[in-house]
């Protein structure tokens, strides 16, 4: 029977996260119609041996290539896939057991493309609980994001838990060579095409993302650095929302020097410091309250002001960089020892 639903994973050194991904892919309780390609982006690890060995147990196709980054390991997989729904989803992900299931029910909408939430298992550690806390919050990134649907911004899908129709890739072709933003470029133009874009919101991944407050930083930076290469391809991916982290980043900044002179410098920073803390307080209570964890409410303070630094600078240094460097090329950010 030909798999009417192609699951594309790119995966870079990987192995450990491909065994509870395939595994949980293995507990689907639709059990026909799909299949899952791996495409392997010059992974250095056990990844292939890892594979292998759930060969038996999925529909799986497996392909290699020398290292070109997560689009260009999308557009393979695209290449190589027999369904007509395209799915992307992460290799940091894993998927509850009735996902195939809900996606086969949702199949009957009428839809080109679409997208589905991340949040997390009962069983994170605190910190990557703190992590999803700040990224699906609409005081972090989720208000920019659209995790239920609502969003200041439009909402685009985006590579963790993505679908599209195959005749939507025949027309605008694959994605684009970005590190990141790759997939939010993609969707913008499938918006510029006119297709239906859909949000599937019971549709949900489990979202690992990064482990250590060092690699989140690293990450979320990257995303402020990509937000001015996407304003270059497409002035509509580009909002005043998207700055209002560097805003707030450069005016603490400003304020900060402001108060080593002035008086009224030296109030603003108060007024600054105070609103800092009324956002923890609210941050430290909601996620308690959500995780049942102090550990966790105080965390995601850490990782909620983190985040709004990483990017806040990363759009800095990406609209500083932008002004260097030479029509046609890529602004970029941390390269070197990215997932270290």
């Amino acid at each position: 029977m030909k798999p009417d639903i192609s699951i594309i994973v790119p995966v870079y050194n990987r192995a450990d996260e491909i065994t509870a991904f395939l595994g949980s892919f293995k507990a689907q309780t639709h059990k026909d119609g799909w299949e899952i390609i791996i495409v392997d982006d010059g992974s250095t690890d056990n990844l292939k041996d890892v594979v292998k060995s759930f060969a038996d147990l999925l529909t799986l196709k497996y392909f290699f290539q020398q290292n070109k980054g997560p689009g260009e390991a999308r557009n393979y997989g695209m290449r190589e896939a027999s369904g007509n729904l395209l799915v992307f989803i992460d290799s940091d992900c894993t998927v509850p057991p009735n996902y195939i299931e809900k996606l086969v029910s949702y199949c009957e909408d009428d839809f080109d493309a679409c997208g589905g939430p991340d949040t997390q298992k009962d069983d994170f550690p605190p910190f990557l609980k703190a992590v999803n806390y700040s990224m699906t919050s609409f005081l972090g990134t989720g208000g920019t994001r659209g995790s239920k649907g609502k969003s200041v911004a439009k909402y685009y899908p985006r590579s963790f838990n993505m679908g599209i129709k195959r005749y939507v890739y025949e027309k605008i072709g694959g994605m684009n060579d970005l590190r990141h933003g790759q997939d939010m470029e993609f969707s913008n133009r499938i918006y510029r095409a006119g297709f239906k874009v859909a949000f599937l919101p019971e549709l949900i991944v489990y979202h690992k993302r990064r482990t250590n407050l060092r690699r989140f930083f690293k990450q979320i930076f990257n995303w402020g650095v990509t937000r001015i290469n996407l304003g270059m391809i497409d002035p509509q991916m580009l909002k005043p929302v998207h700055a209002l982290p560097a805003i707030i980043v450069l005016g603490f900044l400003f304020s900060l020097v402001a108060a080593l002179f002035t008086k009224a410098g030296r109030t603003i920073l108060f007024l600054e410091l105070l609103a800092a803390i009324g956002i923890a307080i609210f941050a430290f209570l909601q996620s308690s309250t959500r995780n049942r964890s102090l550990k966790v409410g105080f965390l995601s303070i850490i990782t909620l002001f983190t985040q709004v630094i990483a990017y806040g600078s990363g759009f800095i240094t990406g609209s500083i960089k932008k002004i260097f460097t030479p029509k046609g090329k890529w602004v970029t950010g941390f390269t070197r020892k990215y997932y270290k």
